[in-house]
């Protein structure tokens, strides 16, 4: 017996409330990795009686916070959530025996747990209690604020999103590869915003060698840094690289070479071993993996040749595009190392998301695969 129900289903004040679930949820846009971001809050007799939001791994769940504000109110509520509580024991208890053990009358869900461990198991426990549940309810919103860890649960690998900074004639560098600045502050400062809610941000040793970059989150506040991953199959990682400060990094490659290992390892960095047939990092292998250690989202900060790579291995979901004012020429390096193609059937079709002026630029973000 399916628990979802048609928009149709839910009233005006059901949505209301899950609205602001939701928005106690995107709080933890840049701190709960690797775990969703779930917003909740408790309603009694009409009015508002306990609220609270998933703020990191190993710290109450939402509605275990909204529940201890409501106190002896929770008991006959109605407690909306954006994600099915969880029925298994992790860092932390069972959240459905906290609303069993409140008296929670009814319990509104945007969408179901994707995670194997619960995925439904919450919601037949709570009913097999005696409580109303109902699920569906802005489930589309909830998707997307959790969209990694859809990914990650669901298809076994992170959401991938592209972020190039281009001009209008879709030049990403000189062709001596310079490329600093090419859009504005206000963009690059928007960039990092999608770089700390991102678990990890991946690079390619030639943005390295060329750029030198850090890949931290700097121009915005952040709690955490995300994990930088540089693809580097022949082991070229300079240790004096920037990008190696801090710690915090991991350096793929696709070959064994224990004294570059050792190099690396000294600087704080830890180096994996993933080659493919062709003797280059196996792409795909490489978002399983990242899969297998919590990571959700991946914010890709990549040249031409490894952007190129990763389209034409179907690593990529979504493109966060910055489109500059200005024009290079054709000398300048395009944003897709590709082979020519025969045919404009072909060519890779996106979903436009969104686009939207920030400062002097044009973002643009485009989809590339179906939403999970």
């Amino acid at each position: 017996m399916t628990l979802t129900k048609p928009p149709s289903a839910f009233s005006q004040t059901d949505r209301e409330y899950m609205s602001r679930a939701l928005a106690l949820a995107e709080r933890g846009l840049y701190t709960t990795t690797p775990n969703p971001r779930v917003g909740s809050v408790v309603v009694r007799d009409g009015s508002l009686a306990g609220e609270g939001w998933h703020a990191a791994a190993g710290m109450p769940h939402a509605e275990v916070i909204a529940i201890r504000q409501a106190a002896e109110r929770a008991r006959g509520a109605t407690l909306y959530v954006t994600l099915e509580p969880c029925s298994h024991h992790g860092r932390t208890p069972p959240c459905a025996d906290t609303l069993i053990q409140a008296g929670v009358a009814r319990v509104v869900a945007a969408m179901q747990d994707p995670n194997p461990e619960v995925a439904g198991s919450g919601f037949a426990r709570l009913r097999a209690a005696g409580i109303e549940v109902s699920s569906g309810l802005m489930e589309q919103e909830a998707r997307e604020l959790n969209i990694g860890f859809v990914s990650r649960m669901t298809r076994g690998r992170p959401w991938v999103r592209m972020k190039i900074a281009a001009t209008l004639d879709g030049r990403t560098a000189l062709a001596n590869g310079k490329s600093q600045w090419i859009t504005g502050e206000a963009a690059r400062r928007d960039g990092h915003h999608f770089r700390a809610r991102a678990c990890a941000v991946l690079t390619g040793i030639g943005t390295v060698r060329e750029d030198d970059p850090r890949l931290d989150v700097r121009l915005v506040e952040t709690a955490r840094q995300p994990l930088r991953v540089v693809v580097d199959s022949r082991l070229e990682l300079d240790p004096d690289a920037q990008i190696l400060q801090g710690g915090n990094v991991l350096v793929v490659a696709a070959r064994e070479d224990e004294a570059k290992r050792d190099v690396l390892r000294k600087m704080g960095a830890e180096v994996i071993v993933i080659p493919n047939p062709r003797g280059k990092t196996d792409l795909p292998a490489l978002l399983a993996e990242l899969a297998r250690r919590g990571v959700g989202e991946l914010h890709v900060e990549a040249g031409t040749r490894l952007n190129g790579s990763l389209l034409r291995e179907g690593c990529v979901d979504e493109l966060l595009i910055y489109l500059a004012p200005g024009i290079i020429g054709d000398s300048g390096r395009g944003m897709f190392g590709l082979p020519e193609l025969a045919d404009l059937s072909q060519m890779t079709r996106l979903a436009i998301r969104d686009v939207t002026r920030i400062g002097d630029d044009v973002r643009i973000l485009a989809r590339v695969s179906v939403a999970v």
